[in-house]
């Protein structure tokens, strides 16, 4: 090779002519995808941009040029080449296309007026435009029993199947669930799960939303609409944090159905099933629909004016050191910011609170370094430190899978007990709970090249080890900007926060470039931290010790010192210190302590309640004030990456409920004060100019080309943000008013409690499955049944040391309480460790957690005493 050709520039693009137009095709870029994005559709039926090529159906076969001449080449199997000419609209293509449909309808049945397909199927609309005007076969079609139930969501009608493997493709590929495949041979074949083996898939949506004829459909779905009755808006889900972007759809100001929407940065066009058909409790029967005040001890009825000159006239009665706020998850950003205005400047309390005693402080969650799920899939590494993200985080897991199946990104996973992604980890630390900063502490230490010899924290060293050789070699390894991605959040429900800290310390500190991805549970967790939602905090992820200033300037009054979070006000209410209670879309069942939350609304005077669904808590309130729910009002959310997208309305909230935003600003007004919202889009307007982080982001950001997947917080630069607003804020005429810092986390260098080994006692983990017993997933009828048993899983080991049995009934105890329920065998739990599930029943955890001393102790204790069957 010359020196001359040594030097020439790598070219980055191919040209490509397709039917006589030249275009540009990136490398190793298949034909069909080159095609469409420069404006060429090639009709398809297999072929899928999320999921790898097979070459099934035929459908996109083109003429390519070669060595020969022209041939027919299926175009989704077919990568550009240099100079490559195609032809996609010749006689011969046309032929082929043509035949292929007329094959395909041999055995179609022809029930388009009844199949929920109809009217939105590729089938259809292909045949119409590509293919033959009549067919020639005159032949009785195959007939199959129809449909067939292959799971609790899903129906399958075999004979309208085409066999083009976009269902199966998923299950394996994507979700990791190969439940559902080809059975048969030849003639025979279809598409089935295995025998006494459902299609029980977390994901089971996507293949009826990607399945292009009508063999696949959903129970709750058909027959329900046709897609020309439907009206659409494309909205965020709030069912997790993650916020996959979604198309509500409606029929009659009903909501009808949820489809997923490909965002690139986000959920790739999946929706976990607990997104997609939780709709139906937006629907629900059961929703308030009106004000209501308790009077002779039953809720009553009334107008808005009234409830609410109820509520002021109470509140009015507090200190604001008694008054507190708790919750906000469920609420929009702009629903956040009016109620943390009225509550921190209205009522001047910082007793205010999102997190329901199950998260960490907020100054971690906003401070540390952050990465986005797009990080977390091109990262060096991944370290897994957190709940298990299939149940509580689905799509997440979905994209985390992807990266280390099929990107082959290591990924070291450190957990008390085995996660729905454990298996696709290079390594598996499973650490004794509460121990999970001596773990970090040798995993870090070893990763800088010590090897550790002995047993930390219940785990071999061997282990520990071979989990430092892959972040070493990760390192060594990695490129330009590649991050280590630590995913990262309390992997008990319960705990103390305090070892969750100290290992976020040790991460930071040790680990090179690394990011930190929040596994944030609920909704708007996120929305509601930024806009202020949490003791010590101001809206834009600012102290309130820092922005003093600066809000001082916009808002008329600030709290006078920290206020309490979610459990100290339950302490403090229990004790008779705090009288009032305000619960934003909260139910305190939620919380760990149960037997803190029934002391505390047995105590506390006032209870007033803005929510959507009766639930354990708000039955109890003196005052309920209906809320709009999702799909009834429009604003912005916000997910665990920082990044804000739209969520809309589509459909008129029930009775007289209103959106928060707007309840906040009426309550405000009724205790004297104007908020000065008429409209959500000034609550918009006045968050991107008065919350730090926000700052600049305004309507015509979010809906500015390009934004599409919403955007990333904070703008590039502060200052160019502070610009955008216009003219500066002065506090004279010479200063200009700074805006404040945001924040940092800053590892407190305390040791967290290690928990002293006791041979006698087990150590509890308290988790969360998908579906539960909570409101969300009871108001879905189509969801409410798949919640599992309750009962504590155990290693078959310790089923045996306890002399108990498998299905037999046990008693839990911890220092505090006891309960009765069944044993479960779980090989996946460690010896020495208990599991129980949160929110499946009347009881659970956290009947037995104490978080007194669950924070003294640094875990939860309890033994076992086999019950007389």
């Amino acid at each position: 090779m010359t020196d001359t050709a040594a030097e020439a520039p790598k070219k980055t693009t191919l040209t490509v002519t397709i039917d006589g137009v030249p275009m540009e095709a990136n490398p190793g870029e298949l034909l069909i995808a080159a095609a469409e994005r420069t404006g060429t559709y090639i009709p398809r039926f297999c072929w899928h941009p999320r999921m790898a090529e097979v070459g099934m159906c035929r459908m996109c076969l083109v003429e390519v040029s070669g060595p020969r001449g022209m041939s027919l080449q299926p175009a989704c199997m077919q990568p550009c080449g240099e100079g490559m000419v195609v032809d996609t609209k010749s006689d011969t293509v046309k032929k082929a296309q043509d035949g292929i449909l007329e094959f395909l309808l041999v055995n179609h049945p022809l029930d388009c007026p009844v199949c929920d397909k109809g009217g939105e199927c590729p089938l259809q609309d292909q045949t119409l435009t590509f293919g033959p005007a009549e067919s020639r076969f005159v032949e009785e079609k195959r007939h199959y029993e129809k449909p067939i139930a292959i799971s609790d969501l899903v129906l399958l009608d075999r004979e309208r199947c085409i066999l083009c493997d976009r269902c199966t493709r998923f299950s394996k590929e994507v979700a990791g669930d190969p439940l559902i495949h080809f059975i048969n041979r030849g003639n025979t074949t279809e598409v089935n799960t295995f025998p006494n083996d459902p299609f029980a898939s977390y994901f089971s949506g996507n293949v009826v939303q990607i399945c292009p004829v009508g063999a696949l459909t959903a129970t709750p779905y058909r027959f329900a609409a046709r897609p020309w009755d439907l009206d659409q808006v494309e909205s965020t889900c709030t069912t997790c944090s993650v916020g996959c972007k979604t198309v509500i759809q409606s029929s009659g100001d009903r909501i009808t159905r949820y489809q997923g929407v490909d965002s690139d940065p986000v959920n790739w066009g999946w929706l976990c099933d607990k997104g997609r058909f939780g709709f139906e409790a937006v629907t629900s029967e059961g929703r308030f629909t009106s004000p209501l005040v308790r009077s002779a001890g039953t809720l009553a009825p009334v107008s808005w004016g009234e409830a609410l000159g109820t509520v002021a006239k109470r509140l009015r009665a507090y200190d604001p050191s008694q008054i507190g706020v708790i919750g906000g998850a469920r609420l929009t950003n702009e629903d956040q910011y009016a109620w943390a205005k009225l509550a921190k400047s209205v009522l001047r309390t910082d007793n205010v609170d999102a997190q329901l005693g199950d998260g960490l402080p907020a100054e971690a969650w906003l401070g540390l370094p952050s990465a986005t799920i797009n990080d977390a899939s091109k990262a060096t590494a991944i370290v897994l430190l957190g709940p298990d993200i299939k149940e509580e985080l689905p799509v997440l897991f979905l994209r985390l899978r992807d990266a280390a199946a099929n990107k082959r990104v290591p990924m070291v996973e450190l957990s008390p007990v085995a996660t729905g992604i454990t298996k696709y980890a290079n390594v598996s630390i499973r650490y004794r709970p509460g121990e999970v900063a001596l773990a970090v502490g040798a995993l870090v230490g070893s990763s800088d090249g010590t090897a550790v010899e002995r047993q930390i924290a219940g785990v071999e060293p061997d282990s520990i080890n071979a989990a430092a050789a892959v972040l070493q070699k990760a390192i060594a390894g990695g490129k330009g900007n590649g991050k280590i991605v630590v995913v990262f959040g309390p992997s008990v429900f319960g705990d103390s926060s305090d070892a969750m800290l100290e290992a976020a310390g040790l991460l930071l500190s040790h680990l090179p470039n690394v990011a930190f991805l929040p596994t944030l549970r609920r909704g708007n967790i996120r929305g509601a931290l930024d806009l202020g939602l949490a003791p010590g905090l101001l809206p834009g992820r600012v102290s309130l010790a820092d922005a003093d200033v600066w809000f001082g300037s916009h808002w008329s009054a600030l709290p006078a010192q920290r206020g309490l979070d979610t459990s100290a006000m339950l302490e403090a209410a229990a004790a008779g210190t705090l009288k009032a209670l305000v619960l934003l879309g909260a139910d305190l069942a939620d919380c760990p302590d149960r037997r803190l939350v029934e002391r505390a609304l047995a105590a506390v005077e006032l209870i007033v309640c803005v929510d959507t669904l009766p639930n354990a808590t708000n039955t109890r309130a003196h005052v309920v004030l209906p809320a709009a729910g999702y799909a009834e009002k429009s604003g912005t959310t916000t997910n665990l990456e920082g990044r804000v997208t739209r969520v809309a309305a589509k459909v008129s909230a029930p009775g007289v409920a209103r959106p928060d935003w707007t309840i906040a600003a009426l309550l405000a007004f009724e205790l004297g004060s104007d908020l000065g919202f008429e409209s959500v889009e000034d609550v918009t307007e006045e968050i991107a100019r008065v919350a730090p982080s926000h700052l600049g982001l305004t309507a015509a950001v979010l809906d500015a080309r390009g934004a599409s997947d919403g955007v990333l917080l904070p703008l590039p630069s502060l200052a160019d943000a502070a610009s955008v607003m216009g003219e500066a804020e002065e506090t004279d005429a010479a200063a200009p008013l700074a805006v404040p810092s945001l924040l940092t986390f800053k590892p407190s260098g305390v040791s967290a409690v290690v928990p002293t080994p006791d041979s006698y006692s087990m150590r509890l983990v308290a988790n969360r499955s998908l579906y539960d017993r909570g409101v969300h997933v009871q108001a879905s009828s189509s969801l409410a049944h798949l919640a599992p048993t309750f009962g504590v899983h155990l290693n078959p080991g310790e089923i045996e040391r306890h002399g108990l049995r498998d299905g037999g009934p046990v008693k839990v105890m911890s220092q505090s309480a006891d309960l009765t329920t069944i044993v479960i065998s779980d090989e996946r739990v460690p010896r020495g460790v208990a599991v129980l599930p949160v929110s499946l029943g009347a009881q659970g955890a956290s009947d037995l957690f104490d978080l007194v001393t669950a924070t003294k102790e640094g875990i939860t204790k309890v033994r076992l005493e086999s019950v007389g069957s």
